[in-house]
């Protein structure tokens, strides 16, 4: 069965692709094309006179925009896809601030802080060495960010004492972010919006520059991404929203349903064009999906249908536990790939609400010797031998990114101590310049010994002699050159050997050290990426300077034949021909944490979770509930979730063949017992 749209269009597509005379907001219903519709709609621009530097094209991952631009490619062409402005929010947020920044204060090579960096500068703001408050400042200063505050906004909406001190702590990790001339994610919302918004010449010329523009997943957008879609935009309102507020999931974070309310009243002459034609899911599965979403209030009336018959029935698996919930997801894997219906592994797909649901899974997989991959894991730019080296590059573009210089002088170790580097801090706030500006200063000997003094005079000017290589090493065989001589020059090998007790674990990190160089080096040479266009070729420190806001290149790579295994959450967006939802239960689906008053909003989202779940499946979907699960130490009886009912199921149990039936669940059993048999792994 195929999970794309045939290749005539149908009519709402072809009324969403052809609508070019204002604001238009296609409702875009899980597996119905949207992507198609975007790239198709590129091509109808630019044959309606765009440039292709004029359309912009915004979505949310670096892996969506990378497969919309490999698309836009077969479509337009190399040449104009290469010019158009396909890319995330943030991304988009970079280049204009790239571009403008010096209007706001910030000089060309300001730095981009992660999330460690960032946890690292509110210690130091607030004054704590309690990570899991600097969390919770992390997540609340993010979410005011996300809302459009400033500090002395956030302690105006500040409601508690906790809040009050978050905001506090806020007005402090501003300043640093200033003096150390760095942004963290949100600001690379949060700024640019500010530049359209307070500088008319700034506005015009990007209004001018980007003469259309289209955003993908719009229901994901937050309060401040809504606004600077409108600053992009101006009255003229050449855009096209493609969202799904049946698929709004990720309010935690900020993104607001709200935003698709709003746009009919802050544009009149909004055109809404619902997608409803699926062509990814059977029949049953969309009944299911529109049954249980029938739950929620309706911004925009739609109702899934699809060409593919109504396929299997939905299948209830009641599990004693959660040890039985894994063997029988193990056996229904088994039984389906005996029956003929999914001959790899990477068919499969266990979805689940909570992280800590995939390690009874793993084990039972393990068990059986069945491939798998936990999706949402750790990314390769969170390995600790990433992090290191990215921290020196970023020292490179902004010598005053202090988290940066402090992560470089220290990793790997050169005799310069904390003692050493707490004086050489003090100095540097007393005179409000940067750390690596402080190591060179006339008065520094009244703070440091002669000999400290000298160890960091080596560390500053090897700094300096990496920057100016940096700067001219272009092309590939010139970056790798340059990069292998810094790991020598560093002994970063010898680090990792001597940071490691287990030698094949330092040998995989250096193997990590070695992709990272050969990734940087094939971006400095111009080279394609995993099929990818070429393009121009750039030094290693403007390559360096990307490396922020690249967050995971864990996505390339050829897709290994493996179940996966993931969230709920971080499904979104992909599908598979076999599906199973583990733990559907009440308290894990809809999730509810003790003394939590679950909110009209906050079910409305968990049902939307569920609907999320229902339809990434295309030929058969699987519903696992327990009658008994774990709650922290202690076992509790399982109730069905309340979802399980609002699905219906025995509108279609009727169309089940009793002997089909009898010879899948004679298929399981045997599949149960040789798993069983098998010794544990």
């Amino acid at each position: 069965m195929s999970s794309s749209p045939p290749a005539s269009l149908n009519p709402a597509q072809l009324e969403a692709v052809h609508h070019l005379s204002g604001p238009c907001l296609v409702i875009a219903g899980a597996g119905s094309g949207k992507t198609r519709v975007i790239t198709t709609k590129i091509a109808r621009l630019l044959e309606g006179g765009y440039l292709p530097r004029q359309i912009a094209a915004i979505t949310f991952t670096n892996k969506a925009a990378q497969e919309m631009r490999e698309r836009a490619k077969s479509l337009v062409g190399p040449k104009a896809a290469k010019d158009l402005a396909i890319s995330t929010f943030h991304s988009l947020g970079v280049r204009l601030l790239r571009e403008e920044g010096s209007r706001l204060g910030l000089k060309e090579q300001f730095s981009i802080l992660d999330s460690d960096d960032v946890l690292s500068v509110l210690k130091d703001a607030g004054g704590t060495t309690d990570i899991n408050t600097a969390r919770q400042w992390q997540w609340t200063i993010s979410l005011w960010k996300n809302q459009g505050l400033n500090a002395a906004q956030a302690a105006a909406a500040a409601k508690n004492d906790n809040e009050r001190a978050a905001a506090a702590v806020m007005t402090r990790y501003q300043e640093r972010l200033a003096a150390y001339q760095a942004v963290d994610f949100d600001d690379l919302i949060q700024l640019p919006l500010k530049l359209l918004t307070t500088d008319a010449e700034a506005r015009a010329k990007w209004q001018d520059k980007l003469r259309y523009v289209l955003v993908d997943e719009y229901q994901d957008t937050n309060a401040v991404q809504y606004e600077l879609l409108k600053s992009l935009v101006g009255d003229r309102g050449m855009f096209t929203a493609v969202g799904d507020d049946d698929q709004s999931i990720y309010g935690w974070r900020g993104a607001t349903i709200e935003n698709l309310k709003r746009l009919p009243s802050d544009y009149p002459l909004l055109k809404v064009i619902p997608l409803e034609q699926n062509y990814r899911s059977t029949g049953a599965i969309l009944r299911a999906a529109n049954n249980v979403i029938a739950g929620n209030p309706k911004i925009y009336e739609k109702k899934l249908w699809s060409e593919y018959g109504d396929g299997e029935p939905i299948a209830l698996l009641e599990c004693d536990g959660e040890e039985h919930e894994a063997e029988r997801a193990v056996a229904r894997i088994n039984a389906l790939r005996a029956e003929g219906k999914a001959p790899n592994y990477s068919d499969f797909a266990i979805l689940y609400r909570a992280n800590h649901q995939a390690r009874i899974f793993e084990q039972a997989l393990r068990r059986a010797q069945i491939p798998y991959k936990v999706s949402g894991g750790q990314s390769f730019f969170d390995r600790a031998e990433i992090k290191d080296l990215c921290a020196w590059l970023r020292l490179l573009v902004n010598q005053d990114d202090d988290p940066a210089f402090l992560r470089a002088v220290s990793t790997p170790k050169r005799g310069i101590g904390h003692q050493t580097l707490g004086s050489l801090g003090e100095f540097a706030a007393k005179w409000k310049c940067s750390m690596f500006e402080a190591l060179f200063a006339e008065s520094l000997s009244s703070a440091l010994s002669t000999r400290a003094i000298g160890s960091l005079h080596e560390f500053g000017r090897y700094v300096n002699d990496l920057e100016y290589r940096a700067r001219h090493a272009e092309g590939h065989e010139a970056a790798r050159t340059l990069l292998m001589e810094w790991l020598l020059d560093i002994g970063y090998e010898q680090h990792l050997t001597d940071s490691e007790e287990n030698e094949k674990v330092a040998a995989a990190r250096w193997s990590n050290v070695i992709d990272f160089i050969d990734w940087i080096a094939k971006r400095c040479g111009g080279l394609p990426e995993d099929g990818g266009q070429e393009s121009e070729k750039q030094t290693v420190l403007q390559v360096a300077q990307t490396i922020s806001i690249i967050l995971s290149i864990a996505e390339r790579g050829d897709e290994q034949d493996q179940v996966t295994l993931t969230t709920l959450h971080a499904s979104k967006g992909l599908e598979w021909p076999h599906v199973l939802l583990a733990g559907v239960n009440e308290g894990l689906l809809p999730f509810k944490v003790e003394d939590d008053d679950m909110t009209p909003e906050r079910l409305q989202e968990e049902r939307r979770l569920m609907y999320v779940g229902i339809t990434r499946a295309r030929q058969t979907l699987a519903v696992s509930t327990l009658r008994r699960r774990k709650k922290g130490r202690e076992t509790i009886a399982g109730i069905p979730s309340r979802f399980i009912a609002e699905m219906k199921l025995h509108e279609g149990s009727g169309r089940e063949d009793p002997r089909e039936k009898l010879k899948r669940m004679r298929a399981e059993l045997a599949a149960q017992a040789a798993a069983r048999a098998t010794p544990n792994g």
